[in-house]
């Protein structure tokens, strides 16, 4: 997409339009944002995958035998549908862009945004009256109508500490007060922006009503404050302590003044003030992947030499579903490839090629460093050959 022309898929707005003026601000509903939109999977597709192992999935029921707003975590199976009943009960699996193709393409109508800010697609689906409650969010998501319609009503951004309703297994708001000017009902089609800490409440209106999230990551400063520490002190080769050379005689031995102060603060500071530290650390976090079991290392190291020959004989690797990659230039065209957590010192040409888009095919064995870079990702799980009718990914 290019930045600066105006697109349908952000209502008439360019991507340099919506960024300055909506993310992460205000609320955009956008009619015709897929046009002639078909949904990439049923219902009972969906279904499916809930019943698989290691697939998050969650069905709530407004109305469960066990009280309100019943939560049950999958796997399920189909004895578990069928006692369902006909309506207020919503079923929410995770990361289906990782298990379905046609699903992940949805990711390409995003590249104004950085990918290592993705975190998944979650679709929903409910018979009428299926919701899960008022609540809040504390990301960005992208509410794509899929199927039969939805009716979302907004309330106005809230506080983190808003109440919630105890004793259930969802952050369902206690208060729930809808702006008359943000109830819409969505078709197939239409997309709904809403920032981080907005309350929403969707509602299904009819049979088959399919939802995709496509939802982004945000990590919080409490969990990058202590994740960056622990990285920061795993890098110390030696131990910095502290010190008070100098200092006067104490007035009162109990005493923790402000200038012992000061000096703790410039340890903590100056071991933690280090801009390519930051750098490492980051490309790691962002790229870790959703779930580390999807990714399956080899049991023996691969040949180089025959990885090379298959790529020239016309095989193409391919970038493991749920893999992230992204890359940080480090000057004389060098860069760090960042891949599932990891961080690869490699050259800047073949860092972007990996990190985009493009096919892994014989082209990039051109670049330096590929062959030894491509094994190591194939051992690691990130990088695989294609499935056929009797393999497993790998």
């Amino acid at each position: 997409m290019a930045t600066d022309t105006p697109s349908a898929l952000l209502g008439g707005l360019s991507a340099e339009d919506f960024l300055r003026d909506v993310w992460q601000q205000r609320p955009l509903l956008i009619r015709g944002a897929f046009p002639d939109f078909e949904s990439p999977l049923s219902p009972d597709e969906l279904a499916g995958l809930a019943c698989e192992d290691n697939i998050e999935a969650r069905l709530v029921e407004e109305h469960g035998s066990d009280g309100p707003w019943q939560v049950s975590h999958g796997p399920f199976d189909a004895a578990a549908f069928a006692q369902l009943a006909e309506r207020d009960w919503s079923l929410l699996v995770q990361a289906v862009d990782h298990y379905v193709p046609e699903v992940a393409e949805l990711l390409e109508q995003f590249t104004f945004l950085p990918r290592w800010r993705l975190d998944d697609i979650m679709v929903s689906y409910a018979p009428p009256g299926g919701s899960v409650g008022p609540h809040v969010d504390q990301y960005d998501v992208f509410l794509i109508q899929g199927s039969g319609q939805r009716r979302w009503q907004l309330g106005g951004k809230v506080p983190d500490d808003a109440p919630i309703v105890p004793g259930i297994d969802l952050r369902i708001l206690e208060s729930f007060a809808v702006d008359a000017d943000q109830d819409w009902v969505l078709e197939p089609g239409d997309m709904l922006y809403l920032p981080p800490g907005w309350a929403h409440h969707g509602v299904s209106q009819s049979d088959d009503c399919m939802t995709f999230s496509v939802g982004f990551r945000a990590p919080s400063a409490d969990e990058s404050i202590t994740s960056f520490a622990d990285y920061v002190g795993e890098l110390q080769t030696t131990s910095h302590r502290y010190g008070d050379a100098g200092i006067a005689p104490c007035e009162d031995p109990a005493e923790v003044d402000d200038a012992a102060l000061a000096r703790m603060r410039a340890l903590i500071l100056d071991t933690l003030d280090d801009p390519a530290q930051l750098a490492q650390w980051f490309g790691r976090v962002m790229t870790q992947p959703k779930y580390v079991d999807q990714l399956v290392p080899n049991d023996h190291p691969s040949d180089a030499d025959e990885l090379v020959a298959a790529l020239q004989d016309g095989e193409i690797l391919e970038r493991a579903p749920g893999s992230r990659f992204a890359w940080r230039s480090l000057g004389n065209d060098r860069a760090t490839l960042f891949v599932d957590g990891d961080g690869l010192n490699c050259s800047l040409a073949l860092a972007r090629r990996m990190a985009s888009l493009a096919p892994v095919d014989a082209t990039i064995l051109d670049l330096p460093g590929a062959s030894v870079l491509l094994t190591r990702l194939v051992d690691t799980g990130s990088l695989g050959w294609p499935m056929d009718d009797e393999e497993e990914w790998g």
